[in-house]
C-alpha cells in the first residue's frame, strides 16, 4: 500500500486552533518535522486541512 511523507514547512503560530491539532494528530510539532503513514482517507483529509502548511509526497 502506497504511503505519504509529510512535511511540515510553515509553523503554526497564529493557525487556528483545529489546524493546531490537526499538525499536533498528525505528530508534527516543528518546522521540518516529516511523518510516514498510510495514504487513507483519513490523513488525506488532514493534510487537506493544513495544506498551506505541510508538503506532501506518495512514497512506496
Amino acid at each position: 500500500m502506497a504511503q505519504l511523507k509529510i512535511t511540515q514547512i510553515k509553523s503554526e503560530i497564529g493557525g487556528k486552533q483545529n489546524q493546531r491539532e490537526t499538525l499536533r494528530s498528525l505528530g508534527l510539532k516543528k518546522i521540518n518535522d516529516v511523518v510516514v503513514k498510510e495514504d487513507r482517507p483519513e490523513f488525506r483529509g488532514m493534510v487537506n486541512t493544513v495544506r498551506h502548511l505541510v508538503k506532501c509526497e506518495e512514497v512506496d
